[in-house]
Parts: structure tokens; C-alpha cells; sequence
């Protein structure tokens, strides 16, 4: 008695056959592209959108910081966005010369930094009203009261002087300050992805889009000031070999990544920098293009540990592809190397060490 035919041989015949009649195979590739097509189509269009998705943005940065005819290319969603922020900006320039003419000692706001703040915010939500704008630009600012000597002359002509009081605003240089000052004013919650891409929306505007290439490093460049490198190179080698310690911040204490940057600035004399994280002093950062980077600017890396913020490690940038950072311990390091080129976020300067 023969043995039954099994279910897969039989399969496996029937597969054979039909393999064999090109008629029945050209139909069988038919049938699964037309299934698979649909399928194929979302994936290209899905692919599409994601790498035009930078080009989108960048545009509408440079239309609503730069202005310009609004192409008809441009999604008409994209299109409102940018007329609301346009509207946007001009309610924040009013609200910053006012807010300038209440300083003293030349100081004034970066209406730039202002600017990429709101955007980063507010771009594609609904725009504030004209007095939410002023409560916003308010938020970088302190207000003091002030004396002053005045001479007043009465009826007669007899003048007499007398002390007045005054309100004077007050520039804030930290923006870990203006980021919490933005949440109570204006109740909302300010994420380290928000205050990163502020960062490259401002460095995008000042420096142009090279500011955000990371493809590749690039070494040129000259010290920071005259002297200023010097002084910090001096300060910032006093400390190699000491052990990385979570949290340190000074010589007796020993140094962790952000304290060891802090106190190397403040102590070289080239940049008061208060104790703050990496996050904090990326924040008060411009950042640079690599091919403008130059020694004694901060290096930043992100990804370094979990739940850092927008930057989990610094160091200080020397030059030919090289950082001094506390690491473990304080030392050299180089950033060509697999694991720093993979954290890298930015190149960054502190406000006047130009």
C-alpha cells in the first residue's frame, strides 16, 4: 500500500507548477504588487516627508526671522505658522524697545535669543495675546528699584535737589533663570527639547545653517581673546589627574564635568560662570559652527547618561580635535574617537570671549 502524499509535498508540487507557467507567474507578481504597492507607496511618502521635514523648518525660520516672499510650495499649514509668527515678532520688537529703554549701563536684550525662545515655543500653537508678548519678554529681565538725585525747581526758580526712586530693568543672563521665570509667567512647561531647539534656531538666525552641521569636525580657528586663553589654560591644567567626582566643584572637593568648567572660567577670570549643569551653561551659550570653533570654547555631548537634559557632558575645547574635561580622571581627550563623535551636540561660546 502506497504511503499518503503529505500536505507540504503536495504544497511544494503545486508551487513547482506553477513556477513553471510563466502565464500563472507574471499573474502570481501581479497579484502581490498590487497587494504590496499601497504599502510601498506610504513608506516613499513617509520617507518623503521626514527629509523634507528639515528643509520645511529651516525655511520658516529664515521667513519669519528674515522675511521674504512665503513660496506657494510652502504646505499652507506651514503657511499660517509663519504669518502668525511674523505677527508674533513684530508684537515682541515693540515689546522690546520698551523693555530697553528701562536699562541702565547700556545693556539691552538680544532680541534674537528672545526671538528663537518665542519660536521654539510657540511656532504652530496659538499665538498670545499683545499682553502675554510683553509678559514674555519680561521674563529676561528683573526689576529693581532704584534712587536717584533730581533737581527740582519750584514757583520762584529756587532750586532744591531731592532723592526719587525709580524702576530699572535688569538685564538676566542665565537662562536656566528666564526658562523658569517663561514656566511661572507663562504657565507652561519649558522641556530640554524646547530649550535645544531654541539653541539651534539661534544659531541658525546668527550664524547661519553651518552652525548645525554635524557631519564632520573641523579645527580652525584662533584662542579666544587676548590673554583670555592663556589664563584659562593655566587655571584648567592645575587640575589634570584629579579623580571625577558627581557633583564636585572645586579643588577640595574634586570636579565633576560642569563644576570643573565653571570653576576653571570663573577662577581664570576670563568668564563669571556660577555653578550650574551642562544643560545650565548650554543654555547661555551661542553655538558655533565647527569651522568657526575656536580654543576655549565648550564642547557639548548629549546621551552621555539618562535623563541629563539637552547636554549630559562638557568639556573645553584646545584645538586639533581636542577637549580638556573632567573625566576620569581630568584630563585630555579626543574627539574624533567613536564615542564622542556619537554624543557630540555642539560647539558653544559664552556671551563676550569672542
Amino acid at each position: 500500500m502506497a504511503e499518503p502524499i503529505s500536505t507540504t509535498l503536495l504544497v511544494a508540487k503545486a508551487a513547482v507548477t506553477a513556477l513553471a507557467d510563466e502565464k500563472l507567474r507574471k499573474g502570481i507578481a501581479w497579484t502581490i504588487g498590487l497587494i504590496l504597492s499601497p504599502i510601498i507607496l506610504i513608506i516613499v511618502l513617509i520617507c518623503g516627508l521626514l527629509s523634507g521635514t528639515a528643509d520645511h523648518n529651516n525655511t520658516a525660520v529664515d521667513l519669519c526671522f528674515e522675511g521674504g516672499v512665503i513660496s506657494g510650495s510652502i504646505p499652507e499649514d506651514y503657511r499660517g505658522y509663519i504669518e502668525n509668527m511674523r505677527g508674533s515678532f513684530t508684537l515682541l520688537d515693540g515689546s522690546i524697545a520698551s523693555v530697553n529703554g528701562e536699562m541702565e549701563d547700556g545693556d539691552s536684550l538680544d532680541s534674537t535669543r528672545v526671538k528663537a525662545i518665542f519660536y521654539a515655543l510657540f511656532f504652530g500653537a496659538e499665538s498670545p495675546s499683545r499682553v502675554e508678548h510683553r509678559r514674555f519678554v519680561d521674563c529676561f529681565v528683573t526689576y529693581e528699584e532704584r534712587t536717584r538725585t533730581v533737581t527740582v525747581t519750584d514757583a520762584e526758580g529756587n532750586e532744591t535737589t531731592e532723592e526719587e526712586t525709580y524702576i530699572v530693568a535688569v538685564l538676566i543672563n542665565d537662562l536656566t533663570m528666564v526658562y523658569g521665570n517663561i514656566e511661572n509667567v507663562m504657565g507652561m512647561t519649558v522641556t530640554s527639547e524646547n530649550q535645544t531647539n531654541a539653541n539651534r534656531i539661534y544659531s541658525l538666525v546668527k550664524y547661519g545653517h553651518g552652525a548645525i552641521d554635524r557631519d564632520e569636525f573641523l579645527y580652525p580657528g584662533e584662542p579666544i581673546g587676548d590673554g583670555s586663553y592663556q589664563a584659562l589654560m593655566e587655571e584648567a591644567q592645575k587640575y589634570i589627574g584629579f579623580p571625577y567626582v558627581w557633583g564636585g566643584s572645586n579643588p577640595s572637593t574634586s570636579f565633576d564635568c560642569s563644576g570643573y568648567v565653571c570653576w576653571v572660567y570663573t577662577q581664570s577670570g576670563v568668564y563669571n560662570l556660577p555653578r550650574t549643569t551642562a544643560t545650565g551653561i548650554y543654555n547661555q551659550c551661542a553655538l558655533v559652527p565647527k569651522d568657526e570653533a575656536m580654543p576655549g570654547d565648550l564642547v557639548f555631548f548629549q546621551g552621555t547618561y539618562a535623563g541629563a537634559g539637552a547636554a549630559s557632558h562638557i568639556g573645553i575645547y584646545i584645538g586639533n580635535g581636542q577637549m580638556l574635561h573632567a573625566g576620569s580622571p581630568i584630563g585630555y581627550a579626543d574627539l574624533n574617537t567613536a564615542y564622542w563623535k556619537k554624543h557630540f551636540l555642539a560647539f558653544g561660546r559664552l556671551p563676550g570671549t569672542e
